[in-house]
């Protein structure tokens, strides 16, 4: 298999090679306006990610015929290519911490347009864009953020650790492990509303979910994506889940389409919550 197919296998929407050397975005084929793929070419070998599905980088190595020199300079790239991402991480979370310090908690739009006008969260200012905030954290130590800009448009900082990530409202319940922010939101809002305590991961993506889940009991709120990535991510968690009916919604969406009240009957009873 060469590279292209390689990262194709993964999701990833790419049909010619990057620059040698250079880590590139792509689009994916579950987040098509985004540039959830990541991959860096250095002819014998390589590296892929797709985030929405993997929390790890994968390795790519030619099936050239075995050469020991070669495998030698796979080697090394790989002990390079690993202390150039703890290098990375590292910086990543010292820039977190300072967009969280130069911060506000403030409205902002995205909130609004999905159905929380009154909800306030940190906003930092970026060449004139308010950007909302999401701190991710893993083992309750800072590793980065995503930035929502008023659009909608998500991004992490460049090289930030994804694996293991979350943010959590904590309200002494249940453990709920869900992707995104919005869908953590409609699903604190709805168990609110009918008295009950919770627990939610925001875990960013599908992928992450399994680390996230790995070994605790809980439940799994998953979005109903065209690629079936939530509905299969859940199913290999194994825990009890919900999931909208309608392909393309997730619990927020569904939420708003049939109201507070309707949608945490529907949660509830899907997660089987005594």
């Amino acid at each position: 298999m060469d590279f292209l197919a390689f990262c194709r296998v993964q999701g990833i929407l790419i049909d010619h090679l990057p620059l040698m050397g250079e880590w590139k975005r792509y689009p994916t084929e579950d987040h098509p306006r985004s540039r959830n793929g990541a991959v860096k070419y250095l002819g014998t070998h390589g590296f892929a990610q797709n985030h929405a599905l993997s929390t790890e980088v994968s390795l790519w190595q030619s099936e050239e015929k075995y050469d020991i020199k070669k495998q030698e300079s796979i080697s090394k790239a790989v002990q390079d290519a690993e202390r150039d991402k703890l290098k990375r991480q590292k910086e990543a979370a010292d820039k977190a911490a300072f967009i969280l310090k130069n911060s506000q908690f403030a409205q902002h739009q995205y909130l609004k347009d999905k159905g929380f006008p009154d909800e306030h969260g940190y906003v930092y200012v970026k060449e004139g864009i308010p950007l909302l905030v999401i701190p991710m954290r893993v083992n309750n130590s800072l590793v980065g953020v995503q930035l929502i800009d008023p659009d909608g448009n998500k991004k992490f900082l460049f090289g930030q650790r994804t694996s293991n990530a979350e943010f959590i409202f904590d309200n002494k319940g249940p453990h709920i492990f869900c992707e995104g922010y919005a869908t953590a939101l409609s699903i604190r809002m709805a168990l609110k509303n009918l008295k009950r305590r919770y627990t939610i991961h925001v875990c960013f993506s599908a992928g992450n979910m399994l680390k996230v889940s790995d070994g605790m009991q809980g439940h799994i709120v998953a979005d109903n994506d065209e690629s079936k990535t939530g509905e299969n991510t859940a199913k290999r968690i194994g825990l009890p889940f919900w999931i909208s009916e309608v392909i393309g919604e997730d619990f927020n969406d569904f939420q708003r389409r049939i109201g507070l009240f309707r949608a945490g009957q529907s949660l509830t009873q899907s997660l089987k919550f005594g």
